[in-house]
């Protein structure tokens, strides 16, 4: 999966992003996603939660930031991208 996705913060600023899998848990969507533009350059990645409710007009992600929660998503991407490996801080 290689999908570009585009966010509007808070602050109405628009910050683009490049969807390197996707994954569900307890009935939650996660996206991992990277700002980095091609598979040569570093970037940072993170995984984000959809907080969308069914009425919402468009999907509503924020990045995960709970520990437990972090390490065990991180975990299941892991094994789902073979040659990644998730460092969480």
């Amino acid at each position: 999966m290689d999908n570009k996705v585009v966010f509007t913060t808070d602050n109405n600023e628009t910050v683009e992003f490049h969807v390197l899998e996707q994954t569900k848990l307890n009935g939650k969507t996660y996206l991992l996603v990277t700002d980095a533009d091609d598979n040569d350059e570093v970037g940072n990645a993170y995984i984000l939660k959809d907080l969308s409710a069914d009425t919402d007009e468009s999907a509503v992600y924020d990045v995960v930031e709970d520990e437990k929660e972090l390490e065990a998503i991180a975990k299941i991407f892991e094994e789902l991208l073979d040659d990644v490996q998730i460092e969480t801080e």
